[in-house]
């Protein structure tokens, strides 16, 4: 039963989903909530927890004092003898300014990938492929004359048993009383179908040499985050790949992938030779949605290399990809020639299957999202 109570806690999270809405542009500069990432497990269903200090909860208030009438356990100055707290006796000294009561608010990963499509105003992503992941998935197709209550069909066991009635001749058109027996019941079956999921891969790519600065990776992981958000509340299944390279290039965990640094040159080239191999062994393009991330502060070791990603990207990721977005951020090390090379072979800004954006700091991560995930793709 639907119960007032129901209503105002239906209403009640309704205005904790608004406020959530309001910060979250907050949560993706700040980064405060990316402390709570899960690495592992089913995303999707993974909660966060939310601070919210913004929400008023309902309290009572004292009315006017009309006619000098005094606040307080009784009115009027009381009775000889009657001590009822003075106001008069010393007390430690208070604020006042009201404190600040923080209400946590948790949501799950999925939700919270709603919130931020609804905010940033992303919109649906077009998802191809028809098979991957299948799930067991429950059908009632058919009837049988036995089973268990819970899965008792009334249509069909009353049907039986008017048959019955009218074949034996004992059922009367003025008194139409159908009452079923034993052999009359029948009973929902069900049987197992495996069930096809749109599924994705991400696959991450990192620039880890000596120019990549912690200042830089942060930015990576904050931007990685909200773009896994996102893709996850999408799609019902999703992989994740994550490759590293400075001159050579190597899949490793994803929580290797946020602290590796080495110090050494940097070959782009190696990357995308690497993400290459991934599609061709693990997701052929048919059946999965794929998507490439590459970050960088744009230090290439040559332009021969440079050439050579150009290639490796018309010739092989982008025909089997559904987007690869570039990021990049910068750093007093890195020449930020890749940027303008893209931005020139693909004449970016320009809507296909190739976006870029710039990273220089926080800030920047709400622009790039909406670079990123804007096309639908």
């Amino acid at each position: 039963m639907y119960t007032k109570m129901d209503s105002d806690l239906s209403r009640f999270r309704k205005i904790v989903r608004g406020q959530v809405r309001k910060e979250l542009k907050n949560f993706i500069s700040s980064g405060d909530i990316i402390t709570q990432i899960p690495s592992q497990g089913n995303r999707k269903s993974q909660t966060l927890s939310i601070p919210l200090p913004q929400i008023n909860l309902p309290k009572f208030t004292h009315g006017p004092n009309n006619n000098n009438q005094q606040k307080g356990v009784a009115q009027g100055k009381g009775d000889v003898g009657k001590d009822v707290a003075s106001s008069d006796e010393p007390g430690g000294q208070a604020s006042q300014s009201p404190a600040d009561h923080a209400y946590e608010s948790e949501v799950t990963l999925d939700e919270l990938g709603q919130l931020l499509g609804e905010e940033l105003n992303l919109p649906r992503i077009e998802q191809k492929g028809n098979k991957t992941f299948e799930q067991k998935h429950r059908r009632y197709s058919g009837v049988l004359n036995q089973g268990p209550e819970s899965l008792h069909h009334f249509t069909r066991t009353y049907r039986s048993a008017l048959k019955r009635s009218i074949a034996s001749g004992i059922y009367d058109p003025k008194n139409p009383v159908v009452v079923p027996i034993k052999d009359d019941k029948k009973y929902r079956s069900f049987q197992a179908v495996n069930q096809p999921l749109g599924s994705a891969v991400m696959i991450y790519m990192m620039d880890v040499s000596g120019s990549m600065g912690d200042k830089q990776k942060e930015l990576v992981r904050l931007t990685s985050f909200w773009l896994d958000t996102w893709l996850t509340h999408s799609y019902k299944g999703v992989e994740r790949r994550f490759i590293i390279h400075d001159a050579t290039a190597k899949v490793v965990a994803e929580d290797l992938f946020y602290r590796t640094r080495e110090s050494g040159g940097t070959l782009i080239s190696s990357a995308y030779k690497k993400a290459i191999d991934l599609i061709n062994n693990e997701f052929p393009p048919q059946d999965w949605n794929i998507y490439l991330f590459h970050f960088s502060d744009g230090d290439n070791w040559s332009q021969n290399d440079t050439q050579l990603c150009l290639q490796l990207l018309d010739s092989s990721i982008l025909p089997a990809a559904n987007l690869f977005c570039y990021g990049q951020t910068e750093s007093r090390y890195g020449s930020g020639y890749f940027l303008k090379d893209l931005t020139k072979h693909y004449q970016l800004p320009a809507s296909g299957k190739v976006v870029a954006s710039q990273i220089s700091d926080q800030g920047s991560i709400i622009p790039a999202l909406k670079t990123f995930l804007g096309s639908g793709r």
